[in-house]
């Protein structure tokens, strides 16, 4: 357990580092004008410090880097002071202004994420087993060849397409587009409803028919509505600025390259409940050890429907990280109870 005054230097340590990317020394946190302590006392607290495994020598210099558990306090202690008041450069993310199809919403929320923090950041669109039909639409392609297509509340889009014997009565097509948002609209993709709904015994022959015959493009509707994953900002993370603090470029970006790996190491998170953080050899993929994930789920009041994050330098400027991430979530969360609910 740190005393009030090794909590304190630590941090001081920690800011200094991430400010200026030197191994920090005692006379640095000493000569601070809102430190009351001795050069030999910061010196020894510091030495308290390393042996505690918060900070290491990286070379034989007086100076010392936070280690992984550093950082860790770090966050953890900026966590415990709750969300700030967003200074970013740049407007803050604004989703309710956003298109309402998801696709939009996603790729428009990790690239302002990405330009806000300087980061590379990713979010998951929500799960299929979490999304509902949203809209149908029954298009005649040709004279005897319609599209039926369906549109999930989590912006998957899923189309067949179907041949009939003979051509087709245009206003029969227009007919069936709005008989099955009637019916289908709200309906989980895997519901055991969805051929009770397609059904009805006041249809007359030819509808009766016409419904039949397009019926397979509501079955396994969950299983071809692949839920997507959203990255922004590769070069912004292998920047001239990060370059330093990255000496695993490679590797991190052959990992992140891996996007079903990617995909299930954030849904393995999607049970947290507010900002999470992955520091070095904290993170569940190997590929990622050499950097830091800063993490939130976004969702309905009850349930998660996806996570929203970035990835980072060790050497990242948590503060603005974890703020812009909870702020992102949060707005990815009123969106999708416009979308899901509305």
């Amino acid at each position: 357990m740190l005393s009030e005054r090794q909590q304190r230097i630590l941090s001081l340590v920690v800011e200094s580092y991430l400010d200026s990317g030197r191994p920090v020394g005692s006379k640095i946190i000493a000569e601070r004008p809102d430190v009351e302590w001795s050069p030999s006392t910061v010196r020894a607290e510091l030495a308290e410090l390393e042996r505690a495994g918060y900070l290491n020598h990286p070379h034989t210099s007086a100076g010392r880097v936070p280690t992984d558990a550093g950082y860790r306090f770090y966050a953890d202690s900026l966590l415990a002071s709750g969300p700030r008041v967003l200074t970013a450069v740049g407007p803050r993310l604004d989703v309710g202004q956003m298109r309402r199809e998801v696709d939009e919403a996603m790729r428009e929320t990790t690239a302002e994420l990405s330009r806000m923090t300087d980061l590379l950041a990713l979010a998951t669109a929500p799960p299929p087993a979490t999304a509902h039909i949203h809209r149908v639409e029954v298009l005649q392609l040709q004279p005897r060849v319609v599209m039926v297509v369906v549109i999930a509340s989590n912006g998957a889009v899923t189309k067949r397409v179907f041949t009939f014997d003979e051509a087709l009565d245009p206003g029969l097509v227009k007919w069936a587009s709005s008989y099955l948002n009637e019916r289908m609209s709200g309906l989980g993709l895997g519901s055991r409803m969805i051929a009770n709904r397609l059904a009805d015994s006041e249809l007359g022959a030819s509808e009766a028919g016409f419904i039949a015959e397009i019926d397979d493009a509501f079955t396994g509707l969950e299983e071809r509505a692949e839920a997507d994953l959203y990255v922004e900002g590769a070069a912004r993370l292998l920047s001239e600025d990060h370059a330093a603090d990255l000496p695993h470029a490679d590797a991190l970006m052959r990992g992140l390259e891996r996007r079903a790996n990617l995909l299930q190491v954030l849904r393995s998170a999607l049970e947290e409940r507010s900002v999470f953080l992955w520091i070095g050899d904290e993170n569940p993929a190997p590929e990622l050890r050499s950097v830091s994930v800063v993490g939130a789920n976004y969702g309905l009041g009850y349930r998660n429907l996806g996570t929203v994050g970035v990835v980072g330098p060790l050497r990242m400027d948590y503060a603005t990280a974890i703020d812009s991430v909870r702020d992102a979530a949060g707005r990815l969360s009123r969106f999708f109870e416009t979308v899901y609910e509305g």
